[in-house]
Formats: C-alpha cells, sequence, structure tokens
C-alpha cells in the first residue's frame, strides 16, 4: 500500500528516497551499534540488534497503517544507504501532530545529509498540503538535530516529555 506520506521516488540533489526493507537492516545496524547515535535519548535497547529490530518494526507497522514513515535515504553517488527520514503522524502532548523525522548513519554526519532530507520532507508536506505546521521532536540537548531543525526554517516552540526525555518541539508553518 502506498501512503501520501511517504516520499518513495522523491530525490534531492544528492539523495534518493525510496521505502525502507528489511534487507536495509545489515547496513542501518551501524547506527545503532555507534553509542553517539543515541547519546541523548533515554530508554532504548542496550543491545545494537534489539534497538535496530524495535525501530524497524515500528517503520513496517507505519506503513502498515499509513501513518507516515521513515524513508531509506539512498546516496545518488554511491548507491549505499546514508540514513532515514520522513514524516511521521505523532501523539505530542495528547495532539497529533506530523514530525519530519530524521537520522543519519554516524560516517555521513555533518555533510549535510539531514538537512537536505529534512528540507525536502518541509517542500513535499507544503506542495501536497499535508499540514498547516510541521513538527520535529528533539532530545534538549541534542544540537546536531537543532541545528538541523533550525537550518529548516524550524523555531523551538516548546519543551515536553515525549517517550520519557524532555525534549524540544520545533515548529514551522507551511504556507
Amino acid at each position: 500500500m502506498s501512503s501520501s506520506y511517504l516520499l518513495e521516488g522523491e530525490e534531492t540533489e544528492r539523495l534518493f528516497f525510496r521505502k525502507v526493507l528489511p534487507s536495509d537492516f545489515d547496513a542501518w545496524l551501524p547506527f545503532h551499534q555507534d553509542k553517539r547515535s543515541s547519546q541523548y535519548w533515554y530508554g532504548l535497547p542496550q543491545d545494537p540488534k534489539t534497538a535496530c529490530t524495535q525501530q524497524f518494526e515500528g517503520i513496517f507497522e507505519r506503513y502498515q497503517n499509513n501513518t507516515g514513515g521513515m524513508n531509506a535515504l539512498i546516496s545518488k553517488q554511491t548507491n549505499e544507504l546514508v540514513g532515514l527520514c520522513g514524516l511521521l503522524l505523532q501523539e505530542v502532548d495528547d495532539k497529533m501532530l506530523w514530525e519530519i523525522g530524521y537520522s543519519i548513519l554516524p560516517q555521513y554526519w555533518q555533510q549535510g545529509y539531514a538537512t537536505e532530507a529534512a528540507t525536502a520532507c518541509k517542500i513535499y508536506a507544503t506542495q501536497k498540503q499535508l499540514a498547516q505546521e510541521l513538527i520535529s521532536i528533539i532530545a534538549i540537548k541534542n544540537l546536531p538535530s537543532i541545528k538541523v531543525a533550525e537550518k529548516n526554517g524550524m523555531k523551538l516552540n516548546r519543551t515536553t516529555i515525549y517517550k520519557g526525555n524532555t525534549v524540544g518541539i520545533y515548529t514551522v508553518h507551511l504556507s
């Protein structure tokens, strides 16, 4: 089933967007093996394979329930998985909101991929008129993710507790 919230088939200057596949597991596992990836987020499984399995189960559940989902970000240059990014329906403080979520494999950090992909999500949501605003849920100490949100035109709206973590809710209004 195709979802209007997935960017399947979209592309940016350096990236192709496609659905995450079960075969992406081994390529994504290094994200969970690098302790820096989860240093700002509490409550994740310590075992990298368990954490990766939980994340993939969540991705495929979203696809099934049509609640948005992460897209695999594939490098046009190397055809390798660079990261995950997508539009996700999230419940925050008893409200259903559309989030731009993004995670990049550590070897591709600080190369602009998260900003490129997150910006593509914002443009896509604007063009498809999917929501009046988008959020990003970011742990308050996660400065790299905060910078991505700010480069994408988002501003800190408020802080709250989300899944046991103190987070900033960054918001951008779509026109």
